[in-house]
């Protein structure tokens, strides 16, 4: 097939032996060398996989991303100080082909399919009013009800956030309400802050409310209308025999450390 390939001939063959020609020797001694080179290649690039150093970039929401992933990253780099840790936190985190992080936490509705996801904590969301709020406002006993109150609506990661859904159960269809918002903020510190002081009824998670339900300062509603749940994963390009050493270990050290949903704790 060589010869045939390069319309030259590689071999003298005889009755009792074959025998390379000037031009095969040529062949196989270049040929070894460079078969020499592709398998140190690719011990070379095995190799660096494996090695728990260099840059490790990791995007996360803003509220979650302070509360929770910032400590276990100063963790993380921590126990192996030979990798530079970039958090970058966004209020709209976005995952581009042209930037990318190496681990993207994310909280909500999942839009890009091609990305690999990690689930990392089950994370409720839940609507929320304070105990002042309500004394002063209707009676609310079904989403429908929600036109006669103040809503307040969180703006984050380019969802229809004035769309509030709640799941269907046994007793009832999947159910959408259009809410109209007399307040809204892009930061979920604040939208909280505002239902803590009576202003409305929020829409939050579970992770980023347990204190104020503990204290009485939150209450939940409906809670015979459950809302789409929004774990919390971790995007990543490529699956685990892809990706570097020290990728899959941060991505295993913080699902072991949110996995038992520390904001409970």
């Amino acid at each position: 097939a060589l010869e045939k390939k390069l319309n030259v001939k590689l071999v003298e063959r005889s009755v009792r032996s074959t025998t390379l020609t000037e031009e095969g020797e040529k062949l196989a001694k270049r040929g070894r060398k460079l078969l020499v080179d592709i398998e140190s290649l690719q011990n070379e690039i095995i190799a660096d996989k494996q090695v728990i150093e260099g840059e490790l970039r990791v995007l996360s929401p803003l509220g979650f991303g302070i509360d929770y992933i910032a400590p276990l990253v100063t963790e993380f780099q921590e126990r192996y100080t030979n990798i530079d840790i970039d958090l970058t936190l966004s209020d709209i985190p976005r995952w581009t082909d042209r930037q990318h992080p190496d681990v993207m936490v994310y909280i909500g509705e999942l839009k890009n399919s091609s990305l690999k996801c990690i689930h990392l904590a089950e994370n409720r969301r839940l609507l929320l009013a304070s105990p002042q709020y309500l004394r002063n406002s209707p009676p609310l006993l079904c989403p429908q009800d929600l036109h006669k109150h103040q809503c307040i609506a969180l703006r984050e990661n380019d969802e229809d956030v004035t769309m509030w859904k709640f799941e269907a159960t046994s007793n009832q269809p999947l159910t959408g309400v259009r809410i109209h918002p007399k307040l809204s903020s892009n930061v979920g510190q604040v939208i909280k802050d505002w239902a803590v002081d009576g202003k409305g009824i929020i829409q939050r998670s579970e992770w980023d409310v347990t204190k104020e339900l503990k204290s009485g300062e939150l209450v939940s509603l409906l809670p015979d209308f459950p809302i789409p749940r929004a774990d919390v994963v971790a995007l990543v390009s490529d699956d685990r025999q892809q990706r570097p050493l020290k990728v899959n270990l941060f991505l295993d050290f913080i699902k072991a450390r949110l996995s038992n949903r520390p904001w409970f704790n």
